[in-house]
């Protein structure tokens, strides 16, 4: 049976889509959280979708403990401590990450820590372009499963694929994880550019050399440069830089006006970038976008100061 820990709109949209093929564990964070679902029927960050009778919901990890394919769809700076409280209800389980970034502190991804945490886990990510209300409504959508085991990210592309929602298997994890994680940083760069007047040019110019500086760290990684040109890398870009249904962008958007945002809603690319530009500087890599945003978000920079620092740059060939 699959399960999913995290009952938020990205959680409970995959389990809906793979309600389809069967059963289906949805666990959210506490029993009242679930009572309130099952009562209603729907999750409230997915007004309107109707959860299939397939979907089961529960409470907690426990609620886990019958699925042999858990997907895990919490935030990456809650992922260690949810894994680390479930005491062996995950052990020997297939675990695929679907959230994205760069954990605080270790400066590790999603897939890092899950080894990390339960070392007899199979290990496995879903990423790419996407929006929960799409998966859960139906719409077409394609997304990199990435896998270092082959035989074991064949036998999951079956299991997770339905109709609408097509996998397009990896075993480069580095550079799925990495394309998920930095598209979010730049996504903020470009609301925060749009927000403050500057133009759709600046947007565009924004996601370009954002796209090079996520090439740059995944070279030194060790990923391939097809995975970055890929659904997980730019298709991924693509959408977060130009869709306000991302709430990456929507955050940089406030940024850039001066309003306030919802401090209750994640915002993977602000809490990933610091641990981007301290692995970047171990690495040697200048990403100068990256570390704007970190200005931003820590409120050190305003947007026309960050502009400045961008444009003052020393003028270079293009490439990565």
């Amino acid at each position: 049976m699959i399960g999913v820990m995290g009952a938020g709109a990205f959680g409970t949209a995959l389990a809906v889509s793979l309600a389809a093929k069967g059963p289906v564990v949805l666990a959210a964070r506490t029993e009242a959280q679930a009572e309130e679902i099952r009562r209603a029927g729907e999750v409230a960050r997915l007004p309107g979708v109707t959860l299939p009778e397939a979907v089961q919901v529960g409470a907690g990890v426990a609620a886990l403990a019958g699925c042999d394919i858990i997907l895990l769809a919490v935030p990456t700076q809650k992922l260690r401590a949810m894994l680390m409280d479930a005491g062996g209800v995950f052990d020997a389980k297939t675990l695929v990450a679907t959230c994205k970034g760069v954990e605080q502190g270790s400066q590790k991804s999603p897939s890092q820590v899950i080894a990390e945490v339960c070392p007899e886990a199979m290990v496995a990510v879903l990423t790419g372009p996407s929006f929960a209300a799409d998966i859960a409504r139906g719409l077409p959508t394609a997304l990199t499963l990435a896998c270092a085991d082959r035989a074991a990210g064949k036998a999951l592309q079956e299991a997770l694929s339905v109709a609408h929602l097509r996998l397009y298997r990896s075993e480069d994890v580095t550079g799925a994880e990495l394309g998920g994680a930095l598209k979010n940083i730049i996504a903020i760069a470009c609301g925060a550019a749009v927000g403050a007047g500057l133009g759709e040019s600046a947007r565009a110019a924004l996601m370009t050399r954002g796209y090079a500086e996520m090439a740059r760290m995944a070279e030194a990684m060790g990923a391939r440069a097809e995975t970055l040109a890929g659904l997980s890398g730019f298709g991924d870009l693509a959408l977060t830089c130009t869709s306000e249904q991302s709430r990456n962008l929507r955050y940089g958007l406030a940024l850039g006006r001066g309003e306030p945002f919802d401090s209750g809603v994640t915002v993977e690319g602000a809490a990933s970038a610091p641990a981007v530009v301290a692995r970047a500087e171990a690495l040697g890599i200048e990403m100068p976008i990256t570390r704007v945003v970190v200005g931003l978000v820590s409120g050190q920079l305003r947007v026309a100061g960050a502009m400045d620092m961008l444009l003052s740059r020393p003028l270079k060939e293009e490439k990565c």
